[in-house]
């Protein structure tokens, strides 16, 4: 049975005893050790190596923000951000992902009083899945034999030509659904669309409620379209961005006079665990657009888009699945994939070239 060493960075002796132990539940996880502060962080991660740390944001001396960019650039493992949820959680959690987190929890949610035990299932099992994920990737870059390395050279000098499909024109609306480092490979699309894009955008990022708005406006500032938080009826229209809002469902109908709107409720119906579910909106988004839609399946935990591109399949939509390289985790890509279900499967730097392909 694998296992993983967790390093538990946090100002708080109480909120730090009540981390490890909810660590501890898990037998692949064990707290390799504690930090009081971004300082003492960076030199047990350098001494001690863990697998993986959970880490405060708001503590003395050195901050969460500033030891994470720290740790990212001279000692790389993952980082799972623990917040509280005060004023400015938002931000500072969109922060820490801009900064290199793998992911965040808020500490409310993980440990309150009445903690769902689906919460905290998740929450260990993210941290054993970004773990594990850190250490394939650095194998994978470890084990490069001299075979791989040869055939790279010779394909560099031989320049073979490459012939490029023309796809151009071929979708009217563009769906992306990601959730575990969803955040940071959004960053790498969004904002590269350009001002004249004549199709609608529709973003399903997994995230606790309350988050999605501030994302929404936190790209509105750095992208060339207009991005905002989904709100029921919105009328889908070119060159605007639409971000699912968390803790709902998000429907795609097409009107009689023909317009496509958002069609947002608290389903209760729907047995899924996911809200937004990816799933549920391209299936909607499938049965509208057909062979027109575009779905794009970024890094994330589980399987949660499956049924959805097996829908878009079923109307000869396309699919663009993030290859397993550039995922912060390969779940939600590598099911599709893995089903045959996706038409190319691209590094999050090709995502943006492959869908502009389609536009």
């Amino acid at each position: 049975m694998k296992q993983y060493g967790v390093l538990v960075v946090d100002d708080s002796s109480f909120m730090r005893k009540c981390i490890s132990m909810l660590i501890e539940r898990d037998p692949q996880l064990f707290v390799i050790g504690i930090a009081r502060n971004g300082v003492e962080a960076i030199e047990k991660v350098r001494r001690l190596r863990p697998d993986i740390v959970t880490m405060d944001i708001e503590m003395p001396e050195m901050d969460g923000i500033t030891a994470l960019k720290e740790i990212k650039k001279s000692c790389p493992v993952p980082v799972v951000v623990l917040c509280n949820k005060t004023g400015k959680y938002p931000e500072a959690a969109f922060q820490a992902l801009e900064s290199g987190a793998a992911d965040f929890f808020l500490k409310n949610v993980l440990l309150g009083d009445d903690v769902k035990p689906e919460i905290i299932k998740e929450f260990l099992e993210k941290l054993k899945t970004i773990a594990e994920n850190a250490k394939r990737t650095v194998n994978k870059e470890r084990n490069k034999t001299i075979s791989e390395v040869t055939e790279i050279l010779e394909s560099i000098l031989n320049k073979p030509e490459k012939v490029t499909e023309t796809k151009t024109g071929l979708a009217d609306l563009i769906i992306i659904g990601c959730s575990t480092g969803g955040p940071s490979a959004l960053q790498a699309i969004l904002p590269r669309f350009p001002e004249d894009m004549h199709v609608p955008v529709v973003v399903l990022q997994h995230m606790p409620p309350g988050f999605t708005k501030p994302l929404a406006e936190r790209f509105d500032t750095i992208c060339k379209l207009r991005v905002k938080e989904a709100e029921n009826g919105d009328i889908l229209k070119a060159g605007n961005i639409y971000i699912a809002p968390a803790g709902y469902q998000t429907f795609i109908d097409k009107k009689t006079d023909g317009a496509t709107v958002l069609r947002i409720e608290d389903n209760l119906s729907v047995d899924t665990v996911y809200k937004p579910s990816i799933d549920i909106t391209l299936y909607s988004a499938a049965q509208v657009f057909k062979e027109r839609l575009l779905s794009v399946i970024l890094t994330g935990m589980g399987n949660d888009g499956l049924l959805g591109c097996e829908a878009v399949k079923k109307y000869n939509g396309k699919v663009i699945v993030e290859a397993e390289e550039s995922c912060i985790v390969y779940g939600m890509p590598k099911a599709v994939y893995e089903a045959g279900l996706a038409d190319v499967q691209v590094p999050l730097s090709g995502i943006f070239r492959e869908i502009m392909s389609y536009i």
